[in-house]
């Protein structure tokens, strides 16, 4: 018996991890999304701030908000990225790619695949269709940047599938620790390729709408259910054949 729990469990877990993270039905989409991002041009005076033992300058052109559903997610401290280790790069706590506006309230996100590198946000799909529908001005990969403790957890805590609202600033940012550092932002939703992620300076960022939640549980229960069905098969007695 034991051994046929773990085999279920096992089964399970693969599949709750195939699903996971799921995004979801366009008619939980919330209503705030149908809104393009707002921006207002501003010309403050450039400001510093530490982290990690770096001093960065910061220089906003924009005050920010948007309004997205995180379709991919990039972590800066994963194990297999290297680029913003290299760069000394503490600041951008995290990349996220969403989308709004018909993509999102259509739901045509589900006919998409999407993926997230070091610094860019990957749209694939094999339907003529679903690309022909597909809005490209309505996504952004996002750079998030903040030196708030408080702030960067609530950034990392995001997951895909997520609504989220961000507020903060358009900035170029850099610093001049090792080699040296800068990255600007795209100030225009049209552009593509190299330069075309938006760079913000995070103030704030509420989650709307949590991500569907089945598989995720599914993944912690089926693994819960292989560490009990391992356990108590080493404790338990065995017997032994004749």
């Amino acid at each position: 018996m034991l051994k046929a729990a773990f085999i279920v469990c096992t089964a399970l877990l693969l599949v709750a991890l195939y699903k996971s993270p799921s995004l979801p039905d366009a008619a939980t989409i919330a209503p705030q999304l149908s809104d393009e991002p707002r921006q207002e041009a501003i010309a403050p005076a450039p400001f510093k701030t530490d982290k990690g033992g770096v001093t960065y300058t910061i220089e906003p052109s924009h005050r920010y908000e948007i309004y997205g559903l995180v379709v991919s997610k990039y972590n800066t401290d994963s194990w297999w990225g290297w680029a913003h280790k290299a760069w000394n790069d503490h600041l951008n706590v995290t990349d996220v790619c969403v989308v709004w506006g018909t993509n999102a309230l259509g739901g045509g996100y589900h006919d998409l695949s999407f993926s997230s590198g070091q610094w860019t946000c990957n749209v694939q799909t094999s339907s003529d269709a679903a690309w022909q529908a597909f809005d490209t001005t309505k996504l952004s990969n996002n750079h998030l940047l903040t030196d708030d403790a408080h702030v960067a957890k609530k950034l990392k805590n995001i997951r895909i599938g997520d609504q989220i609202h961000l507020t903060g600033h358009l900035a170029n940012y850099r610093h001049f620790s090792g080699s040296g550092f800068a990255r600007g932002t795209s100030t225009v939703r049209t552009d593509i390729g190299n330069g075309a992620c938006e760079t913000i300076f995070v103030r704030e960022v509420n989650i709307l709408r949590s991500a569907p939640s089945l598989w995720r549980n599914l993944t912690w229960l089926a693994a819960l259910g292989m560490v009990l069905a391992a356990g108590l098969g080493l404790v338990m007695p065995h017997r032994v054949r004749d």
